[in-house]
């Protein structure tokens, strides 16, 4: 299960996302937002955040407007490693060294095609499980390093 969570800014590209996912067969849980209505996206950040962080759903993607504010209100939630990505290596990438379990993306800064792209790298690439990052994991998760 796929977490979803946007912004009105994020609102139209999450639309494309969502019919992509449906064409893969991928099952989401939509946490918002409804429309693009202006809203404030750390509530429907923090919502998808915790679903990852507590097991509900496996990965998530985020979407605001530059991914920025999104993607640091996921990385609050304990347990979430969330990658703001614009590209595909740097997608693939924060999969096999970081674990990344949330994608977050800017819709104002890509277009629908490259980040689709941007989805499937981030959902079909897996995590490395090279000892050096699974080591620097545990470091980012240790509050006293």
């Amino acid at each position: 299960m796929i977490a979803l969570g946007c912004d009105h800014g994020g609102y139209p590209l999450m639309q494309e996302v969502k019919k992509h996912l449906d064409q893969r067969g991928l099952a989401y849980k939509d946490f918002g937002c409804s429309s693009e209505d202006a809203v404030d996206y750390p509530v429907y950040g923090k919502k998808a955040a915790q679903a990852v962080a507590n097991g509900e759903c496996e990965r998530g993607i985020l979407i605001c407007g530059t991914g920025i504010g999104i993607s640091i209100t996921a990385n609050k939630v304990k347990g979430v490693r969330a990658a703001l990505c614009h590209d595909c290596f740097s997608a693939a990438a924060t999969r096999e060294h970081n674990d990344a379990n949330m994608l977050a993306m800017g819709a104002r800064v890509i277009g629908p095609g490259l980040a689709l792209k941007i989805v499937d790298t981030f959902l079909d690439t897996p995590f490395s499980n090279e000892e050096r990052h699974i080591r620097r994991i545990r470091m980012i998760e240790d509050e006293a390093i």
